[in-house]
């Protein structure tokens, strides 16, 4: 098996100190927006596991304390799990499943619990000892997959990996949903690309607004972008001390409030598959687009949990269709029970969301050129009494919404 091409690092931008512990829950700006204690009151993400695949997890910080499940990593790929060397996969963790003991980050869904997979990410100081002793992401895809974790939060990115590309495909015939980073190179940053493996078929690729619901300048756009969800202004741990939060922001934020907002959905319907649980994510999301033709910079809008939690009469609808099937070329079985079998047969229509070849690096493309008929540049995010707008880009840059050939 090859190794990967290029470097895999966090997702995630610069650090900017932020004020003392204490009001680090008033800076959560999104947890009123998105109307966590109203959602709380249904689901906190009690009895859903949540594989956190990044630079490890402190598990004794005052918002973990309890939360993580370190025997829960297969000893294949333990190797140092719960030792975090930057303090980005420590922070993703809080802002999933954290307690807010003691002034701390509170999680989306502090009710889920977090199973830590420490990777190597190219790029990132590390002790080369311990660096060998640190497996891939591959090999922590297909570790997880292998686990009770229903859902695999990725807030990393870079090239593309035959070996990743095929741990995807098999945690996706075990049923597990997998929300990745797109990416932070969008037009204030570089070309925009998609990272992997949010460009992976089965993956959902997230991007970044801030507390305007402006999709930021940083995220990554193109074919491969399919939710929107918080992204900037949100504390985190400044280092690998644990004594401060600073104000960070990145696609890498964002990809962990999503990856909450699904085990909230799970914890809630737990006979569910992963199938309708993407579909619930897809169907609420806010847009002022039709479903069917997503936008390369939003994909199919703001995730919005609460729209399913309100409604105990939901139907999320077939468990064994994918309801990414055209974008993931073709339906995979596997992802409504978990179990082995493979993917079904595309038809004929359908185009795979496949690496595109072209493109420098073999990284993804940016997207489609081809231009919707429908020409609005803005979300009307319906979060509770009043409604917000999501621009489409951020301020100064000339958008066009694309019809997503992927």
């Amino acid at each position: 098996m090859s190794a990967v091409v290029g470097a895999l690092a966090v997702v995630g931008m610069g650090f900017a100190p932020n004020a003392a512990a204490d009001d680090v829950q008033s800076k959560q700006w999104y947890l009123d927006q998105m109307k966590a204690e109203e959602m709380w009151k249904v689901s906190t993400g009690k009895g859903v596991k949540v594989a956190v695949i990044d630079t490890g997890v402190n598990p004794n910080t005052p918002s973990l304390k309890g939360q993580v499940l370190v025997d829960d990593v297969p000893k294949a790929v333990s190797y140092h799990s719960t030792v975090d060397f930057d303090g980005h996969g420590t922070s993703m963790a809080e802002l999933i499943a954290g307690t807010g003991a003691e002034g701390s980050l509170k999680g989306l869904a502090p009710g889920a619990k977090i199973v830590p997979y420490r990777v190597d990410l190219k790029g990132l100081k590390v002790g080369s000892a311990e660096q060998k002793k640190t497996p891939e992401p591959w090999q922590a895809i297909r570790a997880a997959a292998d686990t009770d974790a229903k859902i695999i939060s990725m807030s990393i990115g870079g090239y593309v990996s035959p070996d990743e590309e095929e741990a995807v495909k098999y945690a996706a015939s075990k049923g597990k949903l997998m929300i990745a980073a797109v990416g932070n190179s969008g037009t204030g940053k570089g070309d925009g690309n998609v990272d992997y493996p949010a460009a992976y078929p089965y993956v959902v690729g997230i991007a970044a607004v801030d507390s305007s619901f402006t999709v930021t300048k940083f995220s990554s756009y193109g074919n491969y972008v399919d939710l929107v969800a918080p992204g900037t202004g949100i504390p985190g741990w400044c280092d690998t001390k644990f004594h401060a939060y600073c104000d960070t922001g990145g696609t890498s934020q964002a990809t962990a409030i999503a990856s909450a907002s699904a085990a909230l959905i799970w914890s809630a319907h737990p006979d569910w598959t992963v199938n309708q649980v993407t579909r619930s994510l897809i169907d609420t999301a806010s847009r002022t687009w039709p479903e069917n033709d997503p936008s390369k910079y939003a994909g199919y809008g703001f995730v919005r949990p609460r729209v399913v939690l309100e409604n105990a009469k939901y139907d999320a609808g077939a468990p064994d269709v994918d309801p990414l099937a055209k974008e993931n070329g073709g339906n995979l079985l596997a992802r409504s029970a978990g179990s082995s079998s493979t993917a079904s047969t595309p038809s004929a229509s359908a185009t795979s969301k496949t690496p595109d070849k072209g493109s420098a690096g073999g990284t993804s493309a940016a997207g489609s050129s081809a231009e919707s008929s429908n020409d609005s540049n803005t979300l009307w995010i319906a979060l509770g009494g009043a409604a917000a707008v999501l621009v489409i880009g951020g301020a100064g840059v000339a958008v066009a919404r694309a019809r997503r050939a992927r």
